[in-house]
C-alpha cells in the first residue's frame, strides 16, 4: 500500500503541476509582482495536493506574525516534504534560499528558479550575489526563508548545528527572526528512503518572533542561539 500512496502522491504532484506551468512561464515575464502571483498560485496548488495525499496542514502560533512585516523566516529540515511545506504552511510571501542542484531539474527547476536565492555553495561568488539577492528582496519584495541547519538533520537530535548565514544577514539588516518548527514532516516523508511516506497532520509550529534590537551587529552566535534554544524547546516539546 505504501508504494500504491506514493505513486498515487507523485502523479498528483506532477499533474497540477503540468496544468500550472503555462501560468508560471507566463507570470515570469513580470519580475517582482510576476513571482508573488507564482506565489499564490503554489499556495493553491499545495492546498489541493495536501488535502489529495491525505497530510492535512496545523499551523499553531505560540505568537502572530505581524501582517506585512518583513521577516527572515527559518525553520528546521529533516525531509523532502519540508519544501512544499513552506508554501502550504507560511501564510504569507516568502522567497527560499536553496540549493543551486533544485534548479537543473526539468520544468520544475524553471519554476524554483522563479521563487528561489539560488547558491552554490563550493562557489565564493555565488555566495556574495545570493546575499545581495536576500537583502534586496527583503528591502523591495517582503520575507526570505532559510533552512539554517543547510542539510537534513540525520542526527538523533532534535536539531543540527546552524550555520551563522541567517542570523548575520538579520543583524547587518536589522530585520527579526522568526522561527518555525516542522516537528512532523520527518514522520511524512523518511529522508532515509524515496517510498518512506506516510500520510497524517503536519504541523508547523511559529514562534514568537526574535527582533535583533537587543544584539549587537557582531553578536552572530548570540541571536544564532538564542534562535536555536527556542527551536529546540518547541521541537521536543511537540515530539
Amino acid at each position: 500500500m505504501r508504494y500504491l500512496y506514493v505513486i498515487w502522491a507523485m502523479l498528483w504532484f506532477v499533474a497540477l503541476f503540468l496544468c500550472l506551468f503555462p501560468f508560471f512561464l507566463l507570470l515570469s515575464l513580470f519580475g517582482g509582482w510576476g513571482r508573488k502571483a507564482i506565489w499564490q498560485l503554489i499556495r493553491g496548488w499545495s492546498y489541493v495536493w495536501f488535502f489529495l495525499i491525505g497530510m492535512p496542514v496545523r499551523r499553531i502560533y505560540k505568537q502572530k506574525p505581524v501582517k506585512g512585516k518583513p521577516y527572515i523566516v527559518v525553520a528546521n529540515h529533516a525531509s523532502y516534504i519540508d519544501t512544499p511545506l513552506i508554501f502550504r504552511s507560511i501564510p504569507f510571501f516568502v522567497r527560499p534560499l536553496a540549493k543551486i542542484e533544485l534548479a537543473r531539474i526539468p520544468l520544475f527547476g524553471f519554476l524554483y528558479k522563479q521563487m528561489a536565492v539560488l547558491v552554490d555553495r563550493s562557489d565564493a561568488q555565488s555566495k556574495f550575489r545570493s546575499v545581495h539577492m536576500l537583502r534586496r528582496t527583503l528591502q523591495r519584495e517582503g520575507s526570505i526563508f532559510i533552512f539554517p541547519e543547510g542539510t537534513f538533520n540525520e542526527t538523533t537530535d532534535p536539531l543540527k548545528s546552524f550555520y551563522d548565514g541567517a542570523f548575520r544577514l538579520a543583524l547587518r539588516t536589522r530585520t527579526p527572526i522568526l522561527p518555525v518548527v516542522f516537528p512532523d514532516a520527518v514522520k511524512r516523508w523518511h529522508y532515509s528512503g524515496f517510498w518512506q511516506w506516510r500520510p497524517g497532520v503536519n504541523r508547523a509550529i511559529f514562534l514568537p518572533e526574535v527582533p535583533v534590537d537587543g544584539f549587537a551587529v557582531d553578536d552572530v552566535a548570540g541571536l544564532k542561539q538564542k534562535v536555536f534554544e527556542m527551536m529546540w524547546a518547541a521541537k521536543v516539546a511537540a515530539e
